[in-house]
This record gives C-alpha cells, sequence and structure tokens, in this order.
C-alpha cells in the first residue's frame, strides 16, 4: 500500500501525497523505513513525512546539505531536518547557524529558526527545549458556562472569550501541559476577534485570574468601526486520548485539540514572550470548525509558565 502510495506521490498525485501525510500523522514510524525511497525520488514535501527519519536518512539530508548541491532546495531539506526532531540534526543546525550552507542567503529567517517548525527551539542556556507534549486529547466541545461579569476587550468592546479552562489536576491535562511546567488551574482569556488580526497576550496564575496585558499592541490594520461581537458560546474540555501527538486538525471539525502538535495553516508561529522574548510552549488548537459550521482558520494557544504569560494567535488560509 505505502509502496504504491508513494510511486503515485512520485507522479505528483495529490491524493496519494495527502494519504502520505495522514499516515505521518497517525502512525510516524509506519513510513521509516520508506524515507529512504522518498529521499531517492526526491519527494521532499511535506517534509512532516519524514517525522520518524532515522539517523541513515538525517545523516543523508546532511551530507547534501553541506555538499552544496543543491542550494535551491535548502529550504524543503531544512524543514525535513527540523521534522526529525534528530539530535544529528540537531547538531546541524546550530553548526550552519553560524557557518551557514550554500542557499542561506536566500532563505527568509536564520537556520536555526527552523528548529520551531518541529516544535522545539535552543534555549539562551544552549540546551534544547521541546515546545510541545508528546501526547494529545481530543478536546470537545460543551456549552461555555454564562457569566454576568465578563471583561471587555479594550479594543473592540466585545466580550473577552475564555478559549480554555484547564487544571493540572485532572491527569489528561496534566500530562498535556507537563512540558510548559505549569501547575494549577489555567484560563486563557482573548478577543476572538482582536486574536484574528494579531497575538494577544494576557496575564495568568496557578489559581486561575487571567488578565489582559496592558502591553497588547494594538494593529494599524485593525478597523474600530466594527463594533462589539459576542465570542464562541463553546469551551473545549479534554476528550479522548489521541493514537499520535501529531492529529490535530485546522481544517477538520473534530481537529480541535489539548497538547500535541500544532496544526500551522501557515509557516510555524509559536508565539515570544513578552517577559523574556523566549519561544512560549504550546498548549493546543481551537479549529473554526469546531466552533461554527461556517468557521474557518484556527486559534492557537500557547503559555511561558516561568513568566506567567499565555497567549492566543489564529492563521488562515
Amino acid at each position: 500500500m505505502i509502496e504504491d502510495l508513494i510511486r503515485r506521490a512520485a507522479d505528483e498525485d495529490d491524493d496519494a501525497i495527502e494519504e502520505l501525510g495522514e499516515i505521518a500523522a497517525a502512525d510516524p514510524q509506519r513510513l521509516s523505513p520508506y524515507h529512504g525511497a522518498l529521499l531517492d525520488l526526491d519527494l521532499l514535501w511535506p517534509a512532516t513525512l519524514y517525522r520518524a527519519a532515522g539517523a541513515d536518512v538525517v545523516g543523508r539530508v546532511i551530507e547534501q546539505v553541506d555538499g552544496g548541491r543543491t542550494p535551491d532546495r535548502l529550504n524543503h531539506l531544512l524543514l525535513i531536518l527540523a521534522h526529525s526532531a534528530h539530535p544529528l540534526a540537531e547538531d546541524a543546525l546550530r553548526r550552519w547557524s553560524t557557518h551557514p550552507p550554500a542557499g542561506a542567503d536566500d532563505l527568509h529567517v536564520g537556520v536555526l529558526s527552523y528548529a520551531a517548525e518541529g516544535g522545539w527551539t535552543i534555549g539562551p542556556d544552549g540546551n534544547r527545549r521541546d515546545l510541545c507534549a508528546d501526547v494529545a486529547h481530543r478536546w470537545v466541545m460543551r456549552d461555555a458556562p454564562a457569566s454576568a461579569d465578563r471583561s471587555a476587550c479594550p479594543w473592540c468592546a466585545s466580550p473577552l472569550w475564555v478559549a480554555a479552562d484547564l487544571d493540572t489536576t485532572d491527569p489528561a491535562i496534566g500530562a498535556a501541559l507537563a512540558h510548559t511546567g505549569w501547575s494549577g488551574r489555567l484560563v486563557v482569556e482573548t478577543c476572538h476577534f482582536c486574536a484574528c488580526y494579531t497575538t494577544l497576550y494576557s496575564r495568568v496564575t496557578p489559581a486561575g485570574a487571567t488578565t489582559w496585558w496592558a502591553d497588547n499592541t494594538r494593529p494599524s490594520y485593525l478597523g474600530g468601526d466594527t463594533g462589539p461581537e459576542d465570542p464562541p458560546t463553546l469551551l473545549p474540555v479534554a476528550g479522548p486520548a489521541l493514537a499520535s501527538p501529531y492529529q490535530a486538525s485546522a481544517w477538520n471539525q473534530g481537529g480541535s485539540t489539548l497538547g500535541g502538535r500544532p496544526d500551522w495553516i501557515q509557516d510555524a508561529e509559536h508565539a515570544d514572550c513578552p517577559g523574556c522574548g523566549e519561544p512560549m510552549d504550546y498548549v493546543g488548537l481551537i479549529g473554526g470548525a469546531d466552533l461554527d459550521e461556517f468557521g474557518e482558520g484556527a486559534y492557537y494557544l500557547h503559555l511561558h509558565q516561568p513568566c506567567g504569560f499565555a497567549a492566543v494567535n489564529y492563521q488562515q488560509s
């Protein structure tokens, strides 16, 4: 089956490529025996196909980059290394961050920035930090409790939206947030409208307090004449565990996910903590299709426990 999909993908069959991507999301290890063949056929996209790539394939990719023979494919090759998250890939990205390979001058970001596409980064202490959880739970939408004293967005006057109300005493939630270091209740509140235009930050505490960050910067292109809009009336609660951390979907109904890895619609956009500038940890994704029959796009939730900040940003096609 997989051999047939690879042959079809090599002939630019979009359906076959999509099926391979679904396999890579549900069980990345199933593609491990075929990574060499994918590389031989120059099937470099989507790079998520190489999530479980081993040392042999990662080494081959590194050799291609070091050889400087394919600078026009450098972007794809770096994405493959980032998604593999292999220690050899980490070492190579570190090395190229100070000694850029051929083609690096044409990249839009630095080589080490590609790590974020794979859900990890290198911290100020020089150590690798994973930004995402290795476990994921389906987020099930429930009617949100009524609130008579809900705060309003300072920009558009819309009632603020509680995008998540989590408590790490729940074992499922505790496991999904373990990588963040958070302990206690986490309430992520934002403006569902303004978050579509810029990353919005809030101060949070383990007691469940949440406060709009006073230094949120309103973008000049955000209009001011739309009037307030009611936020979604649904609140996600942790549902069944997923077989893989890669099964979030920003497109499909039922794709909202707590923990795991984000399904970015565009490039990876891990919010930077406004307190220290470091990338924040990823908490989960809420797809527009789960909030409204005609919803689109997806909200991405982030947290930085050391500085006490939560953030919400949004992507759409």
